[in-house]
């Protein structure tokens, strides 16, 4: 994974195009339309600096340009070659995905029902842990975008990339929140 400095410079700079394109369209945007802009720009310069290798940043996308009333948008932060290239990634890499679930799901069952032991309290425990597990993964799934079409290892390997991604976002958005104080602090 890239170094926390190139990917905070690579979101930023993807960020702030994306912001240009939204705003240089529409100048009378309301409250709400600047608001959803600036977070489906957000979003989709995350998903773009990660140039569609995960599952996540394709999930993203591919949310946007599923909703007629995100697309447009979309299609202006993402817009030229770039956007072409993820939509076209976005597109064949869901295919493979449902495919490798239906495998691994089978490869699941079939280790599922080769284990039996005969002490009910390991049983007991065996199922209450197994239930935890897995109510906790479907929360994972569920805070994960496209989270719910991958298998428990891959979805940690996804988290942990997005998380860092969140971060970076969100240190991109404090520095910017940030610089008009500390520029006015200088100033004085």
């Amino acid at each position: 994974m890239r170094s926390s400095s190139s990917l905070k410079q690579e979101f930023l700079k993807k960020w702030i195009m994306g912001l240009q394109r939204c705003t240089s369209s529409n100048k009378n945007m309301s409250i709400l339309e600047r608001k959803k802009a600036i977070k489906l720009s957000a979003d989709l310069a995350m998903a773009a600096a990660r140039n569609g290798r995960t599952s996540w940043s394709r999930a993203v996308i591919a949310n946007a340009a599923r909703e007629s009333d995100k697309r447009l948008l979309a299609e202006k932060i993402l817009q030229g070659q770039e956007s072409e290239m993820l939509l076209k990634k976005v597109s064949n890499m869901s295919a493979v995905i449902r495919n490798r679930r239906i495998i691994r799901s089978k490869k699941i069952l079939k280790r599922s029902r080769r284990r039996t032991t005969s002490e009910p309290q390991k049983v007991l425990a065996s199922s209450i842990a197994k239930r935890l597990v897995q109510k906790r993964t479907h929360i994972l799934k569920s805070l994960v975008p496209g989270g719910e079409f991958m298998d428990e290892i891959s979805l940690i390997e996804e988290t942990l990339d997005y998380i860092a991604y969140l971060r970076a976002q969100v240190d991109v958005m404090r520095c910017i929140a940030t610089s008009p104080h500390l520029m006015a602090l200088n100033s004085e």
